[in-house]
Formats: structure tokens, sequence, C-alpha cells
């Protein structure tokens, strides 16, 4: 999904470019992700990003992102939410009784 088909930028608040920049602030403009040993990523952020996924815009569940960071976690909820998706889908649709051609 791109934002060209997304409402997400409609739900953010009117004062999003003040939030935004004081988290960049707060984060040093540098990307938060660690990587496997534990070390911060040295790019810059560039992205705000909102740590759990939903509409809750405080401070404390946003974090300062570089790009790459950034599309790799969006990357990575999307896929766990088109699975889990699936899995209801499939759960709806499961068969109760065997097929009778496997009798």
């Amino acid at each position: 999904m791109s934002w060209a088909t997304s409402d997400r930028r409609a739900r953010l608040p009117a004062d999003w470019p003040r939030i935004r920049f004081r988290v960049l602030v707060r984060d040093g403009h540098r990307c938060t992700a660690k990587d496997q040993y534990g070390d911060r990523c040295i790019e810059p952020a560039t992205d705000v990003d909102h740590i759990r996924p939903g509409d809750d815009h405080r401070e404390v569940n946003l974090q300062s992102l570089c790009g790459w960071h950034h599309r790799v976690k969006s990357s990575r909820e999307g896929a766990a939410a088109k699975a889990a998706r699936r899995r209801r889908n499939d759960r709806r649709f499961r068969r109760t009784e065997e097929h009778p051609g496997l009798r």
C-alpha cells in the first residue's frame, strides 16, 4: 500500500509536524533501530514511526527511523497482518467433515 491509496495521512493529528519534529530532536535525528548486537544504526533519521501500529500518536509510541529501517519494519508488519487475515479466512472455510472421496 502506498500513501496514494492510504488514509493514514488523514488520520494523523493536526499538529503532526510539531510532534514529528520533537521526536526527531529527542532521538538526535538518528535512526533508533538496533542491529543484532545492540548497536544503533548510524544513518540519519528521516521518518517517525509508530512503535505499535495504530493511531496512538503519543511520543512514547513514536521512534525515529532511517528510510531503510522504516520500510523493513512496515513490510514485516504488513506481512504479519496479511498472514493473520489468511489464518482467519482459512478458519472460516475449514471443513468440519471429511471429504466423501477420502472414505
